[in-house]
């Protein structure tokens, strides 16, 4: 594997920090304001940020091929890390934000010309939003076999009947469209009973009920995390995503690059933790000495850049595997990333708080914010304990007899 950042990466590395410092940190206090006021729709001056985005290119980094802006994971992974550093503004503004990402990938992979010219097109130019909804109150959505909500042909249509909650952006008015995920069949292969559907948003039968805290957050300049009920949904069959029993294949294939963005992201957030915990240890005094000079903040601040180091490396390692051998042929580094990424940046997030003192824990800094987005994304695609025991299994295998 080749370290050193290609001519595409490295010209899009320099637009995209000249972005960051000259109109993303710039707004970020006047984008919490706004968001205070806007409820669950995006504080007006996204839009003009998006523009500004698109205007210097910066638009649609994430998607490979033909629909996106054709980069490698290895190209996208350290600009996905740069816009960690504001994960509110950066991503949003430059159409690269979940799930919004994950439903294109699904729509540019698994969608029929059809499906791709209604909703992917849209999603594409940022002028729809779209929520994801798999996870569900009444069963354990770690196991995606649990899933319950039904999905059953109706001659010409699919009927649905199930709650799903955390459906991500789905409280924003201008989100269309749902992909849901529910089970087509009870019979057969456990991994082939589940399929996914595009539900527009306006469909008859569809409550959104709710949204969702997380710890204590709404999230709502995305659009939140909605409990949606639905009862009696009817959409015709060309709204079926790939074939019938292809939906845990088909979130396999979704979560794969998120998982690599949503750790990218995080060691952003670190970046920019780190950044914080010096500037603020050297500023302040406690106890006669700079605080930068007490030797546990000095040892934080040491092992906050290992950790970093390290993960960087790991994340970069799968990135080049995913472009190179697939997904599956990553397999054991993207469970690895996923397991260590959320936990370490919440370590070294929870440091930058401490030296912060009652201001690390106030809506003065962001450090509270990344603390709790570190925190979900140890549940979110998948929690850390399931990836253990398949990665563990995965261990297990190579030491076993052969059959």
């Amino acid at each position: 594997m080749d370290f050193a950042y290609d001519d595409t990466t490295e010209d899009l590395r320099k637009r995209l920090l000249e972005f960051m410092d000259e109109r993303v940190y710039p707004a970020e206090e006047a984008f919490e304001w706004q968001a205070a006021e806007s409820g669950w729709t995006a504080p007006p001056m996204l839009e003009d940020l998006k523009a500004e985005a698109r205007d210097r290119g910066l638009w649609n980094l994430f998607l490979p091929g033909e629909h996106g802006a054709g980069l490698t994971n290895l190209q996208y992974a350290p600009l996905a890390e740069i816009m960690g550093r504001s994960p509110r503004i950066a991503p949003p503004a430059t159409n690269c934000a979940a799930p919004d990402t994950g439903n294109m990938e699904v729509l540019s992979m698994f969608g029929s010309e059809r499906q791709r010219e209604r909703w992917l097109r849209p999603l594409l130019d940022g002028e729809i939003r779209s929520a994801f909804a798999m996870t569900e109150p009444e069963v354990a959505s770690s196991d995606a076999t649990n899933i319950a909500t039904s999905i059953v042909r109706d001659g010409g249509e699919y009927v649905i009947n199930g709650r799903k909650w955390f459906a991500s952006g789905a409280m924003n008015p201008r989100c269309a469209v749902f992909i849901v995920m529910g089970k087509t069949s009870h019979e057969g292969p456990e991994h082939r009973r589940q399929s996914m559907v595009l539900v527009p948003r306006d469909t008859p039968g569809i409550t959104v009920q709710r949204g969702m805290h997380v710890f204590g957050y709404t999230d709502g300049d995305h659009g939140g995390h909605a409990e949606v009920l639905f009862e009696d949904v009817r959409v015709p069959v060309d709204h079926l995503i790939g074939e019938e029993g292809g939906g845990f294949a088909i979130a396999q294939a979704r979560l794969g690059p998120g998982r690599i963005h949503h750790c990218m992201r995080l060691i952003g957030m670190a970046e920019r933790a780190i950044e914080m915990m010096c500037r603020r240890a050297l500023s302040r005094v406690a106890f006669g000495k700079q605080v930068a000079q007490q030797g546990v903040v000095q040892d934080w601040i040491a092992e906050s850049r290992v950790k970093v180091e390290q993960l960087r490396l790991l994340v970069l390692k799968t990135a080049w595997l995913m472009d190179t051998v697939g997904n599956r042929g990553a397999h054991t580094e993207i469970q690895a990333i996923k397991i260590a990424t959320p936990r370490d940046v919440e370590w070294i997030l929870d440091k930058a708080i401490q030296v912060h003192g009652a201001g690390g824990v106030s809506q003065d800094f962001p450090l509270a914010g990344l603390w709790a987005a570190a925190r979900t994304l140890r549940l979110a695609d998948g929690p850390d304990e399931v990836h253990k025991r398949s990665l563990a299994r995965r261990e297990l295998k190579k030491h076993m007899p052969a059959d």
